[in-house]
């Protein structure tokens, strides 16, 4: 074979002394094939290394194998979880996985969609900016459906799941407030997000229903680093100016905070400052002082958009499925002491 040239069904079947038909039926249907001929045919593709054009296979039989699957920040653990889920429901039906990240921005957005429907996937599972619907409709009118992750219904009128948000930012208000707290910052970034928008909602509702204002610190970004200059900030405080408690959006601002207040040893937390984050990130249980969290199913998130979208390909006439998990508050000493 030339160098450089891929293998093709028609080298094999030269080669063999068959058919290309009887290669394909090697391929696929083995078992019409009498035995001395398929051994032939296999030990010709072993020994030119030819590998099937299963992207083409998949065409002609009218659906992918493979699901695209489109997050906001894959440097966000939460995200890693979320996309783990959907991998291990997808081994247990053969489907293949391939995950792109938007770091929140819509322009990429917009091009892992255009990408993952030229690529004709299976379907496409999308934790969305939030400003690309005009995109996601034409998508789904042209046949490749699309399961929203993270929203509450589906405006594009396909299937979704979702956390309730708002119920999230409450429990954790809640909690800090029946520790005590009546001065409760709350570290938030990007409120253009549904996420953030809802958790900081339930926040100021949980807040008013206790009695208590919030006060809303806006961080640059739902970082580490950013979370760790709002710590700064907090630290820089007379003491009397602090609050005494701290509600962060997302487990990685809290961690960034907790950072600030750990150098040095400058504020103690929980005892000066009791802090809860959000997500339940797995190196929640094991910062410096063990993270309390409002914790969301990510796993189970991902499996059951997966499910969502594979009803929705064995009926597209079906009316569309919203489904919504509860969080739940994780106590650690962060707030417990």
């Amino acid at each position: 074979m030339p160098e450089g040239r891929l293998v093709s069904m028609k080298d094999v079947a030269r080669h063999a002394g068959v058919s290309v038909g009887t290669v394909s039926n090697v391929l696929n249907r083995p078992d019409i094939v009498s035995p001395d001929r398929r051994e032939r045919v296999e030990a010709v593709i072993q020994e030119l290394g030819y590998v099937r054009n299963d992207a083409a296979r998949q065409l002609k039989l009218g659906r992918s194998r493979t699901v695209g699957a489109i997050v906001l920040d894959s440097g966000n653990p939460f995200y890693g979880q979320l996309v783990g889920g959907i991998e291990a429901a997808a081994e247990g039906s053969s489907l293949a996985v391939i995950a792109g990240s938007t770091r929140h921005r819509e322009q990429r957005e917009r091009l892992y969609l255009s990408l993952f429907e030229e690529q004709r996937v299976r379907g496409i599972l999308l934790a969305s900016t939030g400003g690309t619907r005009d995109l996601v409709e034409g998508i789904r009118r042209r046949g490749t459906p699309v399961v929203l992750v993270e929203s509450a219904r589906n405006a594009n009128g396909g299937s979704s799941v979702s956390v309730d948000d708002v119920a999230g930012g409450e429990i954790a208000v809640r909690h800090l407030a029946a520790l005590g707290r009546r001065r409760i910052g709350v570290v938030a970034a990007r409120q253009d997000l549904r996420q953030v928008a809802d958790r900081l909602h339930g926040a100021r509702s949980a807040a008013a229903e206790a009695g208590i204002e919030i006060e809303v610190l806006e961080a640059d970004d739902l970082s580490v680093l950013a979370g760790r200059t709002a710590g700064e900030g907090l630290v820089a405080r007379p003491r009397p100016d602090r609050p005494d408690a701290v509600f962060c959006v997302n487990d990685l601002l809290a961690v960034g905070v907790l950072q600030a207040f750990a150098f040095r040893h400058q504020i103690a937390v929980p005892e000066e400052i009791a802090l809860v984050g959000y997500d339940d990130i797995a190196f929640a249980r094991s910062t410096v002082v063990p993270l309390t969290s409002v914790s969301q199913p990510a796993d189970l998130m991902g499996r059951t958009a997966l499910a969502l979208l594979e009803e929705e390909i064995a009926d597209p006439d079906a009316s569309p499925r919203h489904v919504s998990f509860t969080p739940r508050l994780v106590e650690r000493a962060s707030t417990t002491g």
